[in-house]
């Protein structure tokens, strides 16, 4: 049989189909993108919080990282995964990733301001990911995973402004923090199989590979900059 039949036959068709189907699995299982579920309920949430809590807003590439960071925060009481930050309505997975309605994979910050100030959340957002790289968080790369600081008052600009500062002085990062400082406007609570992600699939392979290690060079970074601060 010669190479061009070879090439044609059902057998290398099939080979040639599973290997296809093989890289995309791959692809999927590295990055923060699980296989589409669009008919999943969005919401838009209301930019108010329950009596004695306080809201924020951050983005800072893949959410499911996002959110596994702050949940661990004491003084956070909920964190939900959404979209922030664009210029059309009703953004679901499948839009946002198509990099045209600029929005940003968010997450909206329930906290009890009784025990961690929103300065304190801004240090961590700047801590928790890197600042520095524009349109990308590891092996995430668009403007959906673009580093942005939400504020609702013209106080917490200040605040988010000399946060930003604060970090750059410190040198933690090598490059300049580009991170977007942004009144939040808007804020769109993502599909359902979003929402505690790393809880509920803490062996799925970007969770293990990317969100997993990320978690752990912030707790790292961050006990770093405390101590320094304190010295």
């Amino acid at each position: 049989m010669n190479q061009a039949k070879q090439e044609r036959s059902p057998k290398n068709r099939m080979e040639w189909g599973f290997k296809l189907f093989s890289v995309f699995i791959l692809l999927d299982s590295i990055a923060c993108s699980p296989l589409s579920l669009s008919s999943s309920k969005i919401e838009e949430l209301p930019l108010t919080s329950p009596p004695g809590t306080s809201i924020a807003a951050f983005a800072e590439g893949c959410f499911w990282c996002s959110e596994h960071i702050f949940e661990s925060i004491p003084g956070v009481k909920e964190v939900v995964s959404g979209y922030a930050g664009g210029h059309t309505e009703n953004p679901t997975y499948d839009s946002v990733n198509t990099e045209t309605t600029g929005h940003a994979e968010t997450v909206l910050v329930y906290y009890d301001p009784s025990k961690i100030q929103f300065a304190e959340l801004c240090r961590i957002f700047f801590l928790s990911h890197d600042p520095t790289t524009k349109d990308r968080q590891g092996p995430d790369i668009g403007s959906s995973y673009r580093s942005i600081l939400f504020y609702k008052t013209d106080r917490e600009k200040k605040i988010a402004i000399e946060i930003q500062k604060e970090i750059a002085v410190a040198n933690v990062w090598r490059n300049p923090i580009i991170s977007e400082i942004l009144e939040l406007k808007r804020f769109t609570k993502a599909e359902g199989y979003h929402q505690d992600f790393i809880k509920r699939n803490p062996n799925q392979s970007y969770v293990r590979n990317v969100s997993i290690p990320r978690y752990y060079e912030f707790q790292k970074r961050y006990l770093d900059y405390r101590k320094s601060k304190s010295q």
